[in-house]
């Protein structure tokens, strides 16, 4: 290979013989050179744009912790609401069961039952054997037992409280029954019906039946009602009167002191008046009549009439 070189200010020129080795030096410098120079480029913009990806991952796996940060802060709080939720759900029924208690204690109260007979502070005893291969219990999430409770309280509530209602109005109509004698201390001193007037000692007509006693001995009602006289009356002096109900009515004549006034509820047993002789009388005594519809009865069958 020959190389010619040409002088612009002579004219001249000159020849330069390559060998074979030269020839591919020059070779090359001529291809290598631009190779070089865009690998170098080449490999700048590269490492560049791998730095960008490499920023925008490590921003991305940020974004992604912090929201799964914010996920475990949001189910942390979510678990102390249910926490709270169930804790208040547990301390209702815990009241409702001691308020059941409370219920059928006083019902067994109520229904005169032996003591340990219907025992509310036990388990109730269950058994049987175990023949039946049956599935295997299902777990349940607490939500849900609570529910079956709740629900299973609902109903033991609702028939406890229409069995106090109907004993409640069993006990009350024992309560209004009329029975036994208006005093505590005393005897018998006139009976009903016709007798001998202790005044003018004429034959006379006795609406009920007196009891003799010390003056301001204790009267008592002889049932439960609302007291519908309380006061002077003509020929009974201070008298109370009370409405047992479904027709039936008593009277107390001839007190020293009454204790109770129009309106007022007693209660069998309740201490109505003082014994005294106030009015038409002739020594300390009660006067004691029973009315039923209107019409005075003797009070004989109810004195020795024995509640059950």
């Amino acid at each position: 290979m020959k190389i010619i070189f040409i002088s612009n200010r002579r004219g001249r020129t000159h020849t330069l013989t390559l060998s074979n080795w030269a020839k591919v030096m020059l070779s090359v410098c001529l291809i290598g050179l631009p190779l070089c120079a865009g690998t170098i480029v080449g490999v700048q913009l590269g490492s560049g744009k791998f730095g960008l990806l490499l920023d925008d991952s490590i921003e991305s796996l940020r974004a992604q912790l912090e929201s799964q940060r914010q996920s475990l802060l949001l189910r942390k709080v979510e678990s102390n609401r249910e926490a709270g939720a169930l804790s208040l759900k547990l301390a209702e029924i815990q009241a409702r069961l001691i308020r059941l208690d409370a219920l059928g204690e006083r019902l067994t109260g109520m229904a005169g039952l032996d003591d340990g007979e219907f025992d509310f502070s036990t388990r109730p005893a269950l058994g049987g054997p175990d023949d039946s291969p049956g599935e295997p219990a299902q777990p349940l999430e607490i939500s849900q037992l609570l529910e079956q409770l709740e629900l299973q309280l609902d109903k033991s509530d609702r028939q406890l409280t229409i069995l106090e209602s109907m004993m409640a109005d069993r006990h009350l109509s024992k309560e209004r029954e009329i029975a036994g004698r208006p005093i505590r201390k005393g005897w018998m001193s006139s009976g009903y019906g016709y007798r001998t007037d202790p005044f003018n000692g004429g034959r006379a007509w006795h609406n009920g039946i007196d009891f003799a006693g010390k003056a301001g001995s204790e009267i008592v009602a002889v049932a439960s009602g609302v007291v519908s006289w309380s006061g002077q009356y003509r020929g009974y002096g201070n008298m109370v009167e009370v409405d047992h109900g479904e027709g039936f009515v008593t009277r107390y004549a001839h007190n020293q002191e009454i204790k109770v006034k129009v309106g007022d509820l007693v209660k069998k047993g309740d201490v109505i008046a003082r014994m005294g002789s106030s009015g038409r009388s002739t020594g300390p005594h009660v006067h004691f009549e029973v009315y039923k519809n209107g019409r005075p009865v003797d009070p004989a069958s109810y004195i020795r009439r024995t509640i059950r």
